[in-house]
């Protein structure tokens, strides 16, 4: 054990295995869909609720949160974590480095460009493109990846 000078534990113990990347950290239950592929370096957070559609790419790096610390922590700790259910639609593409805050919700065959930060509680209609920081949602923007 490592311990440090408060008598803590200090210890890496690892990602928590999971059955889509040994490199995703997946936190508390999300419902993850059908052939929905997960990839290196992201941070899944069900903790206040959290779907992912079948059939969705989860890119390198892509964080999703269902939970914010920023109230609790800015007032002291006098506030309490709060908590929104987020929701990805099905056959969702999430862009390398994406973020996408509590609350959000994305429809189905949407895209989430590399880098965009969707803000908490945006929600999206199916065929959506949110690219941007913050993301802005263009309706209708990944309808050119539809089928062919």
């Amino acid at each position: 054990m490592d311990e440090g000078a408060d008598g803590t534990d200090r210890t890496w113990h690892g990602i928590p295995e999971n059955g889509y990347n040994p490199h995703a950290w997946i936190i508390g239950e999300p419902a993850i869909g059908e052939g929905v592929w997960i990839g290196a370096f992201t941070v899944i957070d069900g903790s206040g609720g959290l779907s992912i559609g079948d059939g969705c790419d989860v890119s390198a790096g892509v964080h999703i949160y269902s939970h914010s610390t920023v109230a609790r922590c800015v007032s002291g700790r006098s506030r309490s974590i709060e908590r929104a259910d987020t929701s990805i639609g099905a056959h969702v593409y999430l862009g390398a480095n994406a973020v996408v805050l509590m609350g959000a919700r994305i429809g189905d065959h949407s895209v989430v460009a590399a880098g965009a930060v969707v803000r908490e509680h945006t929600v999206a209609p199916p065929y959506s493109l949110l690219k941007g920081v913050p993301a802005v949602v263009v309706k209708d923007g990944a309808r050119k990846y539809g089928p062919v």
